[in-house]
């Protein structure tokens, strides 16, 4: 089994940053994928960004040029730098791995999530 947990939310003025954290612990055998998803109230969840273990990424239009994913494969960790913040960032911000254990097929894992809120 693989547990994801995420860290690194809170309270900021827009314009400010802020760094989330997702470390991703148990039986991996290899990290296919990490990504962070976004999730306000009402609202669809939304894909972020993305990054592969070689460290190809992608990133929603709403954020491209302010954040910037990255992942450190020794410590299974992925990280989202959130700069110039803006209020329409505010939302629930969830981890997703795409994981490879020793069971035949990959499975996907889901953290409980950091709120982040931006404030005018």
């Amino acid at each position: 089994q693989v547990q994801l947990v995420e860290s690194g939310g809170g309270v900021v003025q827009a314009g400010g940053s802020l760094r989330l954290s997702c470390a991703a612990s148990g039986s991996i055998v290899s990290i296919i994928t990490m990504n962070w998803y976004r999730q306000a109230p009402g609202k669809h969840r939304e894909l972020v960004a993305a990054v592969t273990s070689g460290s190809a990424t992608g990133y929603a239009d709403s954020v491209k040029g302010r954040f910037i994913i990255s992942l450190d494969n020794a410590k299974n960790t992925v990280y989202l730098q959130m700069n110039d913040l803006k209020p329409e960032d505010t939302a629930v911000y969830i981890c997703n791995a795409y994981i490879r254990t020793f069971a035949i097929t990959p499975y996907r894992y889901w953290g409980q999530g950091t709120q982040v809120t931006v404030s005018s």
